[in-house]
């Protein structure tokens, strides 16, 4: 029996500075624009330090996307 689950990686193809907010619009399946905005707003309404070391530590923990599933989707 096979379980199917998504994995969360860092997007290499969406990326802007590390790849996290791509990466979390691709596994929520919206568009990463929206999570990079809602990451801002949250910076901007005082959060800016819990957003900012949830961003880092996204940084550091969640790995790339794997180079052969990369090279599948821009094969696609």
């Amino acid at each position: 029996m096979s379980t199917s689950y998504k994995q969360l990686y860092r997007s290499r193809e969406s990326r802007m500075i590390g790849g996290v907010c791509g990466g979390l619009g691709e596994y929520l399946g919206v568009d990463p624009t929206l999570v990079r905005i809602s990451f801002i707003l949250g910076s901007l309404l005082g959060w800016v330090g819990a957003f900012g070391l949830i961003y880092l530590v996204m940084l550091i923990i969640v790995p790339e996307t794997p180079i052969e599933a990369h090279s599948l989707q821009t094969a696609k």
